[in-house]
């Protein structure tokens, strides 16, 4: 028995892309309402910011650092917001109350909103305009690397938060129903 070569999946006709513009944009909101919910479930300040051994970041650096990182990269980069990030603050900032972080998840949702008014199907396929790699990248590939940035950070904001509270209730990050028809 020979190995089979898989098939190639075929490229979307260009008149769905404006479709996966949409799908995005749903993803990224998804994401940031389960951010918000997140943030909700931490009974406190506090616990926001506990410290793990192991663990590289808090959950109150993770905030800020996808707050900071949507509303620059999608907010001033697309939406023309006029957010300037201070990345090296995401970092290092400590004891920020939850308070503010809303506000900052508030300002990334606004910054993605703006950008995805803007972005067009033709945006796709041209190089991002901030060069964030080794290589130009793709709006496209942007939009799904930062999307995955988004995800991977969440998943660890939500081991985080059970891990300081003990509680194991989900904030329901891959729920279907917070889907968009």
């Amino acid at each position: 028995m020979g190995s089979k070569e898989p098939t190639p999946c075929p490229a979307p006709p260009v008149e769905e892309i404006p479709m996966l513009l949409d799908h995005l944009l749903n993803l990224y909101l998804r994401e940031i309402a389960t951010l918000e919910r997140e943030l909700e479930l931490y009974p406190d300040d506090d616990t926001v910011w506990a410290e793990l051994t192991g663990l590289p970041n808090t959950a109150g650096t993770l905030f800020l650092h996808l707050a900071g990182s949507l509303q620059h990269f999608f907010g001033a980069v697309y939406g023309e917001t006029g957010y300037v990030r201070d990345r090296e603050a995401e970092f290092s900032r400590r004891g920020v109350p939850r308070s503010e972080l809303r506000r900052e998840l508030a300002g990334a949702r606004a910054g993605v909103q703006a950008a995805f008014t803007r972005l067009r199907e033709e945006d796709l396929a041209r190089v991002f305009p901030v060069r964030y790699a080794d290589e130009p990248v793709s709006v496209q590939l942007t939009l799904l690397q930062f999307l995955s940035h988004l995800a991977f950070h969440l998943g660890q904001i939500d081991y985080h938060r059970r891990a300081v509270t003990g509680h194991r209730v989900s904030a329901g990050a891959v729920d279907p129903a917070h889907l968009r028809p």
